[in-house]
């Protein structure tokens, strides 16, 4: 796949030191679509990087609830993001590894983006980004 043909956002994604690290093992694990693969790789290399507390609260991260909207059906999700360990149906959260997790992280409220999903490639718009009630 020719990674030009891969669009990435003009503002570059925006991640704590330790999603970054966690999303480059994610690559290397082979666990995404080529298409996906590609994409993250360019987001990854324009990436800003952050020490956690630095994090703007309008950036997808984790701890962090998010509504979405997919563009296409005009459907509004809301996920609350956790890391992996702790992502349990029975409490609505969401681990960032799951496959939109991936593909929200590190990108501000207001954005637009697109991911490889089982249904084909999605266009998503990220309606609210807030801190996750504990």
């Amino acid at each position: 796949m020719n990674s030009t043909a891969i669009k990435t956002n003009q503002t570059p994604i925006i991640l704590s030191r330790g999603i970054f690290d966690l999303l480059k093992d994610h690559i290397k694990r082979k666990k995404l679509s080529r298409y996906n693969e590609l994409k993250l790789e360019l987001e990854l290399r324009s990436a800003r990087q952050v020490l956690r507390r630095e994090l703007p609260e309008t950036i997808v991260s984790i701890d962090r609830k998010v509504k979405v909207r997919e563009l296409d059906s005009g459907k509004e999700y809301t996920y609350n993001l956790v890391a992996e360990n702790k992502a349990k149906r029975k409490n609505n959260t969401l681990s960032i590894l799951s496959p939109i997790g991936v593909a929200m992280l590190g990108y501000e409220q207001g954005a637009e983006l697109n991911w490889e999903m089982p249904e084909g490639i999605k266009s998503y718009l990220i309606v609210e980004v807030s801190a996750l009630d504990s």
